[in-house]
C-alpha cells in the first residue's frame, strides 16, 4: 500500500510543476496519467482480493 501512496503523491508533484513551471505541460499529462494508472492498479487489486476466510 505504500507503493500506492508513493505513486499518488508523485503524480500530484508532477501535476502541480506542470502547472506552475512554463512550458512544462507534459509534466502535468505525465502526472495525471500516472494518476489514473494508479486507480486502474488500485481497482483491479481490490477487485481481485478473495474474501475472508473462515477462521478455523
Amino acid at each position: 500500500m505504500a507503493f500506492v501512496l508513493l505513486l499518488i503523491i508523485v503524480a500530484i508533484v508532477l501535476g502541480i510543476v506542470g502547472v506552475v513551471a512554463k512550458g512544462l505541460l507534459y509534466l502535468l499529462i505525465i502526472g495525471i496519467v500516472l494518476f489514473i494508472a494508479d486507480l486502474v492498479y488500485v481497482g483491479v487489486r481490490w477487485s481481485r482480493r478473495p474474501g475472508r476466510r473462515p477462521v478455523r
